[in-house]
């Protein structure tokens, strides 16, 4: 965010709504900063969500929008090693239209106790930094979480799946190698079977082009 030769204010005007704004990213000093976001804040534009940290919301007939629990708890927990957990990650795949009353996630790494609103897991797998949100979504599903939460069942989070590698949103290798370290069993059972269902369905489709 921050931009050689332009104005803390000027900087906050041209930030799309829907995004956090960190104040120490914008330019200028820290006080020339904090002052824009002040007024930024008394104006209505711009939501406090902790110290130093933002979100400029869309405008509405009601006021700003304001940012889910999770979207809050992943901006301040950062992207390496975070991901969502139980009908968290089933949402993140969109495998389920339930919304948990507690977003639930997931940390490779020390659990912080300042980020209200989300129930924070700790994971000892410190693989799962190399994975994005949505290889994590997956990963949890597969150490037992699907057979409650996923609705559809098992060929539900097949197809799931199978949409999420060709959007480039999971990577096989990655996520193999994350499931190697695991230290539940049913995810590795679980991967092995998502493998093995994927390699059908691809040799199924290449089958059905040939004949057709």
């Amino acid at each position: 965010m921050k931009t050689i030769g332009s104005s803390p204010g000027k900087t906050l005007a041209r930030v799309p709504a829907g995004t956090f704004v960190r104040v120490e990213k914008l330019p200028g000093s820290r006080a020339a900063a904090s002052s824009a976001v002040s007024r930024a804040h008394k104006h209505g534009d711009l939501i406090a969500i902790r110290k130093g940290l933002y979100f400029k919301g869309v405008k509405t007939r009601y006021g700003l929008t304001r940012p889910s629990a999770e979207a809050i708890a992943v901006e301040v927990l950062g992207r390496i090693g975070v991901g969502p957990a139980g009908h968290s990650a089933a949402r993140a795949l969109g495998l389920t239209t339930q919304v948990p009353a507690t977003p639930t996630l997931t940390v490779a790494g020390p659990v912080p106790t300042s980020v209200p609103g989300v129930k924070v897991s700790k994971r000892n797998n410190m693989h799962r930094r190399d994975l994005s949100y949505t290889e994590i979504a997956l990963l949890e599903l597969l150490r037992g979480d699907w057979e409650s939460i996923v609705e559809g069942g098992w060929a539900a989070l097949v197809s799931a799946a199978a949409k999420a590698i060709r959007e480039g949103k999971v990577r096989p290798t990655a996520l193999a190698e994350a499931v190697a370290a695991e230290r539940s069993p049913a995810a590795r059972a679980s991967f092995a079977r998502l493998t093995k269902d994927l390699r059908d369905r691809r040799r199924l489709a290449n089958r059905t082009d040939l004949s057709a």
